[in-house]
Parts: structure tokens; sequence; C-alpha cells
């Protein structure tokens, strides 16, 4: 079978650091090439992969910001659609402007449905509701109006995350500086419980760190910027929790997975995919709000680390990841 695996043109594939969407193209091309399959990923020209790579773009508009996003967006996708009758099926990983193009290829499709920016592009996906395969990366992810061949859960390479059982005395954040992400509420559980809190991860929005976070570091409270995947291993397998207070339905949570197969228990606020990622009591707490999250802390000692390894390494592997679509594919061609 001959699979376009389509990315992003934003970051490298994969990402330096930040990019769940490359990130997740890279996982399930490599996995699809060591199964045994004839695939082609089409991403930006510094990306790294043992597949064919294709590519009309140098670089990430978001690694190189002179670049003019629409532009890029619009050459790469032409350039895949234009080598469409080489392929057997074309995974989209690249949200919904791809759609618009199956009405004129007769190539099927699969979309992993990442996630939605806005209610506003909904009317583009309903469009192709009949002419598409949707896959969700969580049931709570699921909008009513779409229709869906399967949820396959984010995988990860298990290899690249060390099990630690000997915790250090810090609790950690990870992930985009941004309000959705609760990095205040973070800082509100950690000093009312008179805890060390690493923050790690890219400035999404300059105004809330500058405005919210940033009068709040200190020796206890300590920001470490963005961490590459063997600092990011360092930070999740020493820490004695990961702390995830969002405050929006997330689709998925990376980080929540890479923590517990680090071996690290999680406490998130119960919303959108979380009760999936986390197993109560087991391999974390899910949680209300910030004085809930303060009394489980106390609970940390009853969690087995070695559940949360044995858990996220069923449920969110690459084999798992690659096995689920590889079914789907056979399904749709």
């Amino acid at each position: 079978m001959k699979v376009a695996v389509l990315s992003t043109v934003a970051w490298r594939t994969p990402p330096r650091h930040y990019g769940p969407w490359e990130q997740m193209a890279a996982n399930l091309t490599e996995g699809l090439v060591d199964a045994g399959l004839d695939v082609t990923l089409f991403a930006t020209g510094d990306s790294l992969t043992s597949a064919q790579l294709n590519s009309v773009v140098a670089s990430g508009y978001a690694e190189t910001p002179d670049q003019d996003a629409k532009v890029l967006e619009c050459l790469h996708i032409s350039n895949l659609m234009e080598h469409a009758t080489e392929f057997d099926l074309i995974h989209n990983h690249f949200d919904f402007l791809p759609l618009t193009y199956t009405g004129l290829i007769d190539t099927p499709m699969i979309t992993t449905i990442h996630g939605f920016s806005s209610e506003k592009i909904i009317p583009v996906y309903q469009k192709y509701n009949d002419k598409n395969h949707y896959v969700s990366i969580s049931n709570a992810n699921r909008h009513p109006l779409l229709n869906y061949l399967a949820t396959v859960y984010n995988g990860l390479d298990i290899t690249d995350f060390e099990f630690g059982d000997t915790p250090e005395d810090y609790l950690l954040f990870f992930g985009r500086i941004h309000p959705h992400k609760g990095l205040v509420e973070a800082i509100e559980i950690a000093l009312k419980s008179k805890r060390k809190l690493i923050i790690a991860g890219i400035i999404q929005d300059e105004h809330y760190f500058r405005e919210r976070v940033a009068p709040l570091l200190s020796e206890s409270i300590v920001f470490v910027g963005a961490a590459g995947p063997e600092e990011r291993n360092r930070l999740l397998c020493n820490a004695s929790c990961l702390l995830h207070p969002i405050s929006f339905d997330e689709p998925f949570g990376l980080s929540v997975a890479e923590a517990q197969l680090c071996g690290t228990p999680v406490i998130a606020f119960n919303r959108g995919s979380m009760p999936e990622l986390i197993l109560h009591g087991k391999t974390g707490f899910l949680v209300t709000q910030t004085e809930e999250a303060i009394e489980s802390l106390k609970d940390l000692n009853t969690i087995n680390r070695k559940d949360c390894r044995e858990w996220a390494a069923g449920k969110f592997s690459k084999e798992k990841m690659v096995e689920d679509y590889i079914n789907l594919y056979h399904q749709i061609v």
C-alpha cells in the first residue's frame, strides 16, 4: 500500500521543541515504514524521516518568520494533491484546508482531527462529511455534526521516555505558556502547598507570561523555557508530579501521556480528554479546582509509578497507534 502522510509546514517534522501535530505525523510515518508500507511524507524540507520526503517548503513558517504562512500552505497542500494519483491513500494531519481538494481527486483521504481552533471551521468538515474519513484523537473531542470512522489515541515512541522510580522533590508544568493550559493555577497550587515548581514550554501568549507569570517567578517557581527531547525526558522522569490544571476541553494532552510513560503521576483538571488519559487514583488524580489539587498532592505516595508506565505504554504507544490506523486503511481501501 502506498500512503502519503501530509504534515503541516508550521514546524519541522518531527518538531525540535513544540509541535504536537508534527510529532504525531512523524511517529505515524516511522511506524508505517517499520510495518512495511510504502510511505511518502509531505513536510518541510528540513524534516527527518526514513520514508520518502516530498517538500516544496524549505523550513517552517513558525521557525522562519519572514515567510508567509498562507502562501506556504497553498504551495504545500497543492503539491500533494498534484501527486494524489500516485497513492492508494492520503493521511491528512493538516486540519481542514486539504479537505477542499477531495472533491477533485479520486484518492481516498483519512483525516486525523487534532482539535478545533474554532466553531467557524466546522462547515468545511461538514461539507466533506460523506467524502472523507474522520478520526478523533479522543472520544471527548468529537463534534456532534461530524461523522467519525474511529478514535485513535496519539502514539508515542516508548523508548524516548525513561522510567524514573526515584523522583526529586519538585512539581512540573510542561506545556505551552497560554491561559488555556493553566500555568497561573499550577503556580498557585505550588505556592499554597509550599512545593518547588519547574515550568517548561514555549511562550505562546507573551502578554499572559509578562503580566501574570513573570511576577511570580522565584527560586521556587522556576521557568526553564522550551525543552527538547533530552531535557523533556529528564524533567518528566524526575518530577514527583505533573500539574495539568487546564481551563479548556483539551483534545488529548501529549505531556500527560509522556509524564505517565516516565512513571510520573498527573494531577489534572477533569476536562476534555483527561478521563481517557488518566486512571483516577492509580496513575494520577482528576480534580475540579486548585484546592482539590493541593489535597491530592498529599496522596501521591499512593500512586505506584510502574502502574503509570504500564498504563501509558498500553494505551499510547506508537505501535498501537500504527496498528489501529493500518486497520482503518484496509477498511477504506
